[in-house]
């Protein structure tokens, strides 16, 4: 056997994967670095950026022994810090720990991917930054009243078990079933895509009154509606249980309509969070047990599926989206 064995092509899909959303965040990091107000804030994202410039760097030095061409990515030419802010009242803390939970997820899928024992510790490292920083936000964020933690529950006494199949009841089919209360498990999963959305409202409204192309201001428009209406109709699910429904307490746009970032790259982040959103919100219907929210759920998927090819269309159409390293096309 070689010292080190060549790259297979999961392992070069990861690396690949994981370096166009790297670079897409230490261009985004670079402006909010350059914009932040809060000295706090500022050491974190800055800690956070020179360890993911490391970790860029040896995908690099992977990619080179290997003899692969580096992707592009997102570079300088993405993000001109030297604009007005575009968002406030820690908008920024709120992306990055966001962005932290979307790279836990990647991270741990690519971990079961790969196989050469320099790029499982790639990953492994990346997944423990990656936690480390999520944890970091949020406890920034709560010590800032910017978080809202989900409702408490009296602690159980007893262990139950499903007495009958009403529990899965609540499709309006029949207007005499009455739906039972949610339980702790689809309450957290409700929270985390309201709270999700609520930040990717935020985003994509200040995108789109920023956005050169006018194809791609409308897109975005059209993507804070689509969040709005995936807000209202999981806060409603909260409010039928006299639970408090979680608010945007910050994070908020300015007025400014002068573009930090390249329509690429905030086409980009967009179609990131789509798939954050899409793997999020599967997860929640398979958890969810009550009959109403699975369908509740797969409206909202096959939604944001659709707002997603619809953005990489635009993507395609500009030339903005990079192709991934293909296989061999033996027909050919």
């Amino acid at each position: 056997m070689p010292e080190k064995a060549s790259i297979t092509s999961s392992e070069l899909a990861t690396l690949w994967l994981t370096y166009q959303e790297k670079t897409m965040i230490l261009r985004i990091l670079e402006y909010f670095i350059d914009k932040a107000d809060d000295e706090k804030a500022r050491e974190i994202m800055t800690s956070l950026y020179r360890q993911l410039e490391v970790y860029v760097g040896k995908i690099v030095e992977i990619f080179e022994q290997e003899c692969a061409v580096i992707p592009v990515g997102y570079t300088p030419e993405d993000v001109n810090k030297h604009v007005p802010k575009l968002f406030d009242n820690g908008f920024d803390i709120m992306f990055v720990r966001l962005i932290k939970e979307i790279s836990m997820g990647m991270h741990a899928l690519n971990l079961t991917m790969t196989f050469r024992e320099d790029i499982n510790i790639l990953m492994a490292d990346l997944t423990a930054l990656s936690q480390k920083y999520y944890r970091i936000c949020t406890q920034y964020l709560l010590e800032k009243g910017l978080l809202v933690r989900t409702p408490y529950v009296p602690m159980p006494k007893t262990v139950e078990f499903v007495k009958n199949y009403d529990y899965f009841g609540g499709l309006p089919i029949n207007p005499f079933n009455q739906k039972r209360t949610l339980n702790t498990l689809e309450v957290a999963h409700i929270q985390k895509g309201i709270e999700a959305n609520l930040t990717g409202l935020q985003m994509i409204l200040g995108f789109a009154q920023c956005a050169n192309d006018s194809e791609v201001k409308k897109f975005f428009h059209e993507g804070a509606e689509l969040a709005k209406g995936i807000v209202k109709e999981l806060s409603e699910l909260m409010i039928q249980e006299s639970l408090p429904a979680p608010q945007s307490s910050g994070g908020n746009a300015t007025q400014s309509t002068v573009a930090p970032f390249s329509d690429k790259l905030m086409m980009y982040c967009t179609s990131l969070f789509c798939s954050f959103s899409l793997g999020s919100t599967s997860l929640g219907t398979a958890f969810s047990l009550r009959n109403d929210l699975p369908v509740k759920m797969t409206i909202f998927t096959k939604d944001v599926f659709e707002y997603a090819h619809k953005g990489a269309k635009i993507m395609v159409k500009n030339g903005w989206m990079e192709e991934p390293p293909q296989m061999v096309n033996h027909k050919q």
